[in-house]
């Protein structure tokens, strides 16, 4: 019997148990009024009257009508840029000691302080995701199991001085001491700057280790799994880790990947998302019957909402500052919002990037929809990512076929427009039918798309190619592994030179 595992199951549930129900609008207030608190002497702080805002009926209100709306660029640009030079207090009280490097969607790169209070932070989340394990009804076993963390390199590089990295190289080079015995793949292989190499070394290392749980971003994940059972010439993963029942995901929806994840398994393993962006760690699915998360509202982050509609955009898909924006307290279930941050790192009213669906307001519920330049609207298609992810996971079931990844444009073509997809598969296929199919669910589904095709959208072109095309692209434009993810959405320049970089595979 598993004794150290029931052992600690049973003292999740406990702890689970005691843990307070605070309401998730109860427990916005509060974080929002301890942030303005900790950083009203900052010079960000004292700048748009943190002191005042404390001392006003309706905080979040004034905190709306006083501090503007930022993206990455117009924070860097404004303050952040100082941090870089050596200030402190800046944005956030003292200093920091991380930068959080990413290579978004909503800025070409991005270099994201993290201060020790946000390392604290993601802790803390890490635990909730613990605790919550109590509603998943896991085998005492799982407790004692390994755990498979795929990130990027906890080699972290000077940057102005500063330790920096991708969040989950951070996050992974500061464990607690406690977890270190069940963290894989093991701090010298996790240190590798090549994703290749450290996935090699991973995939030599795999039989000596006994994984219960993995955790990474999907098309990773994937690429890792297979190439352990490519090397260890297996069936299936449970060949060589027979006690593997927890995929934990995050960075993308799931729903187009789980197909093909299910083929390298042979027993019921159980999923659950996550929500840790450069920023922090958002949101964190807390019981098995929802496929959303439970928003992180008591730890340092302050959520607001932007209806996701044209009126509230730019043509760069960034928040208008005269946009509509609600509190948590204000949002309907349903509804599509573009997420803004406050964060004990000294982001401020800041646009991640992410679009979500409020599934459940009362338990701050929430699924994340797409992306805010994934959001395809050239001829007046409307396009959400979440749209895009339904209609591919139908194309996956009508056709049994296995979609790793995909990418969609609309661009110009002898004085039409046409919308071309790419969709990355293992295996060969053609299909006179699967252009009017993907064609008639986006069109069922979405009625501007259906009024954009009957005017001005002239077409649509699918193309199945081999899923290792785009990981090549990624290798050469962006980079593998980590929290890297493919775009969804392309501008028409983008697909052409994508187009002409898989040609020449």
């Amino acid at each position: 019997m598993a004794i150290i595992g029931e052992i600690i199951k049973r003292a999740i549930k406990v702890n689970g148990l005691i843990t307070s129900h605070t309401s998730p609008e109860a427990a916005q207030l509060e974080v929002l009024q301890n942030l303005l608190s900790r950083a009203q002497q900052t010079a960000f702080g004292r700048h748009f009257g943190f002191a005042e805002i404390l001392k006003s009926k309706d905080p979040i209100r004034v905190f709306q009508e006083q501090v503007p709306i930022f993206d990455y660029d117009k924070l860097h640009a404004e303050w952040w840029h100082f941090l870089e030079e050596g200030h402190e207090n800046v944005t956030w009280p003292g200093g920091q000691r991380f930068f959080a490097l990413s290579s978004g969607t909503t800025s070409n790169s991005k270099a994201i302080p993290i201060t020790d209070d946000m390392v604290d932070a993601i802790r803390r989340s890490g635990i909730q995701q613990v605790l919550s394990m109590k509603n998943f009804d896991m085998p005492a076993e799982v407790f004692e199991k390994d755990i498979m963390m795929l990130g990027s390199s906890t080699n972290l590089k000077d940057y102005h001085g500063f330790l920096a990295g991708e969040i989950s190289g951070i996050t992974a080079a500061n464990l607690p001491m406690w977890f270190r015995k069940f963290y894989k793949p093991g701090k010298k292989i996790a240190a590798s700057d090549s994703w290749e190499q450290r996935v090699k070394r991973i995939a030599k290392a795999a039989p000596k280790w006994d994984v219960g749980t993995i955790s990474g971003i999907p098309s990773w994940a994937e690429l890792m799994l297979k190439e352990i059972i490519r090397y260890n010439k297996l069936e299936t993963i449970h060949d060589i880790w027979p006690n593997l029942r927890v995929y934990t995901t995050g960075g993308v929806a799931f729903g187009p990947y789980r197909k093909s994840f299910e083929k390298l398994f042979s027993k019921p393993v159980t999923y659950i998302d996550t929500y840790l962006a450069s920023e922090g760690y958002l949101a964190t699915q807390k019981r098995p019957d929802t496929d959303a998360m439970s928003l992180i509202v008591d730890n340092g982050v302050f959520f607001e909402f932007v209806p996701f509609r044209p009126e509230n955009m730019d043509d760069e898909g960034r928040v208008r500052q005269d946009a509509e924006v609600l509190a948590l307290r204000d949002v309907q279930e349903g509804e599509e919002y573009v997420l803004l941050i406050s964060t004990v790192s000294g982001t401020w009213r800041y646009m991640i990037g992410d679009t979500v669906i409020i599934k459940n307001k009362e338990l701050g519920e929430v699924r994340i929809s797409g992306r805010t330049k994934h959001f395809l609207n050239v001829v007046g298609e409307q396009l959400s990512v979440n749209q895009m992810n339904m209609a591919i996971q139908r194309v996956q079931e009508k056709f049994d076929l296995p979609i790793h990844e995909f990418t969609v444009a609309t661009v110009s073509d002898q004085g039409k427009y046409v919308s071309k997809w790419y969709l990355g598969a293992d295996q060969h296929f053609t299909s006179n039918d699967l252009n009017s199919f993907l064609d008639a669910e986006l069109s069922n589904n979405n009625k501007n798309y259906k009024v954009a095709r009957g005017q001005s959208l002239s077409d649509v072109q699918v193309k199945v190619v081999p899923v290792a095309h785009f990981h090549d692209w990624s290798a050469n434009f962006k980079k593998l592994g980590g929290q890297t993810k493919i775009p969804r959405v392309m501008k028409e320049e983008e697909l052409r030179d994508f187009e002409a970089y898989i040609a020449k595979l």
